[in-house]
């Protein structure tokens, strides 16, 4: 009889990953990090390997943002581990809980210890400390299942976010006599709001004769959809969403102000609200159209970020989950009937409506309705920092499915690994992911992990010739633009060339050519040459708001 495989502390990584709920983990290999994929092999835990770290970072992200669970991400150390900082930011910013797991030089080398490791850093962790909500460094094989859990629970806690844990090279190679692990508990407390707060609240709510919601990506985070709509009713209140909040409301909703956050007349309705409530969001740049949103009623905010907590607009701070304080209003404010919110929403959609109509951009409003049309309704879709996406953030109605994109942190590359990472959650069902030719090349290694697992991905690359939204900036900031014109490649033939089929297409034939690719099993692109132009945004500079202020007008 042969002997068992022997193990050792990677086997201590995967085993308490496994006993914490985790299914799949994306990451990519290094040499310090062995210990842990050698270890992955033999467990239950499906892989996906990324062609570069900070792509595995951003399909971890959506991975989480679409199971609302942790999603473990595998890498090395010092250059590795580096490589994922900015998916992480967007991590961070979005609340998704990512659970970094790097390698580190040997125990000897922390600190800055023994010198000349490979991949030296003297102090990694370091790094991730203004990222990350927090950082767990292993020393022992025996801290390995109590550090994880520890991570995975911060991971969790309201607000949810990314978490870093770095185990020497040494401590993951090293045999290990303890038996596996089998049992792990990480959940973590709930945030509920504080009773007093909930009363005055619901107090407030119940005397406003203009009530109106602001609902970010708090409540899709906490699953308040349900509670939201319910109190938005009782209040006949009209709802607005963040970027980051689409999805919390029903688009068609006779209450629903939709997402038109750059758009004076949504700004000028929300400060005219006499009280306010602000759900899940902390009311920063783009929430706040620039910063000019000055609210002359009450402010009620909801916000799980404690560092968000009135951190922009004084208010009544309820730090609580978003779920849970909105059920707790729910049950506390008084039902009214039906009045004026519903007529004040469809004014100001009309007002909307008018406003872009005037700006003769028929070409990117039939584009945007063509991915409406053609993608299913339950897809989500993932969308770089792209014009098509900054439409989407205010234009595009996610429906069952869900729009996420990088807005958080603003960095490009996102929208490609992020979609990969969701249709590893789920492959039964299709996802779009939604690129500029800029920041298609960020991701374009990521086409061999689509073909390599099969991931049914249809990635829509939108061909201006470069940098689009830079090129707007600077034309109107300086008449002229520096760096933003881009030599690309083929898309279709580089596509092809990994094996994904790939066809390019026009405006007229988006929506048909697009459904095409998405009802077809694996990855697939779409290459839309177009130049299209933004809306004119309608918000003032803090000193024009000012301005007006001091001189009367409204």
């Amino acid at each position: 009889m042969g002997s068992a495989q022997p193990r050792h502390g990677g086997d201590l990584v995967v085993e308490s990953l496994t006993a914490l709920g985790a299914t799949t983990v994306f990451g990519l290999p290094g040499q310090h990090a062995l210990g842990t994929f050698d270890a992955l092999r033999r467990s239950s835990l499906d892989y996906v390997g990324l062609r570069v770290e900070n792509n595995a970072g951003f399909a971890a992200d959506a991975f989480a943002r679409v199971t609302s669970g942790v999603a473990p991400l595998l890498v090395s150390t010092g250059p590795g581990a580096l490589m994922t900082l900015a998916a992480l930011q967007e991590s961070a910013a979005a609340s998704a809980p990512v659970l970094g797991i790097s390698s580190q030089v040997p125990v000897a080398g922390l600190g800055g210890g023994r010198r000349g490791f490979l991949h030296e850093l003297v102090d990694q962790k370091a790094s991730f400390r203004d990222v990350v909500k927090s950082v767990h460094t292993v020393r022992t094989a025996s801290q390995i299942p109590s550090a994880l859990a520890a991570a995975w629970e911060s991971a969790l806690a309201a607000p949810c976010g990314p978490v870093w844990v770095e185990i020497p090279q040494d401590v993951l190679l090293a045999p290990v006599e303890v038996p596996p692990v089998v049992s792990l508990r990480a959940v973590p407390a709930p945030l509920e709001p504080r009773p007093e707060l909930v009363a005055e609240a619901a107090r407030l709510l119940d005397g406003a004769a203009r009530p109106v919601i602001l609902a970010g990506g708090g409540v899709v985070r906490a699953g308040a959809q349900d509670e939201l709509r319910a109190l938005a009713e009782a209040l006949d209140a009209p709802v607005a969403t963040t970027f980051g909040g689409k999805g919390a409301f029903p688009w068609e909703h006779p209450l629903s102000l939709q997402s038109w956050l750059e758009d004076r007349h949504t700004t000028e309705l929300l400060e005219d609200a006499d009280v306010l409530l602000v759900v899940g969001s902390g009311l920063g740049e783009l929430s706040s159209n620039y910063h000019t949103f000055r609210p002359r009623g009450r402010v009620v905010q909801i916000e799980a970020d404690l560092g968000k907590l009135e951190a922009n607009l004084p208010a009544l701070g309820v730090h609580a989950d978003a779920r849970l304080a909105l059920d707790a209003l729910v049950a506390r404010v008084a039902p009214r009937p039906a009045g004026d919110g519903a007529r004040t929403a469809a004014a100001l959609l009309a007002r909307v409506r008018d406003r872009i109509d005037a700006q003769e951009l028929g070409l990117e409003q039939r584009v945007l309705a063509a991915v409406r049309e053609a993608l299913p309704e339950d897809s989500p879709s993932f969308w770089d920092m792209t014009i098509l996406a900054y439409w989407a953030w205010s234009a595009f109605d996610p429906r069952a499915g869900a729009l996420h994109s990088a807005q958080g942190a603003g960095g490009l590359g996102y929208g490609f690994p992020a979609a990969l990472g969701a249709a590893a959650a789920d492959r039964g069902r299709p996802v779009l992911a939604v690129s500029g030719d800029g920041g298609a090349m960020y991701s374009i290694a990521e086409l061999a992990t689509a073909r390599q697992y099969g991931l049914p991905v249809t990635w829509l690359i939108v061909d201006d010739g470069g940098y689009g939204i830079l090129r707007e900036y600077m034309t109107g900031a300086f008449g002229e633009t520096t760096g933003t014109e881009l030599a690309r490649p083929d898309f279709v033939a580089l596509a092809e060339s990994f094996g994904v089929p790939a066809v390019r297409t026009a405006p007229d034939r988006l929506a048909e050519d697009l459904a095409a690719a998405l009802r077809e099993p694996g990855p697939s692109v779409v290459v839309l040459p177009a130049v299209l132009r933004m809306f004119a945004p309608t918000h003032l500079a803090p000193e024009e708001h000012g301005e007006r202020e001091e001189h009367g007008e409204p």
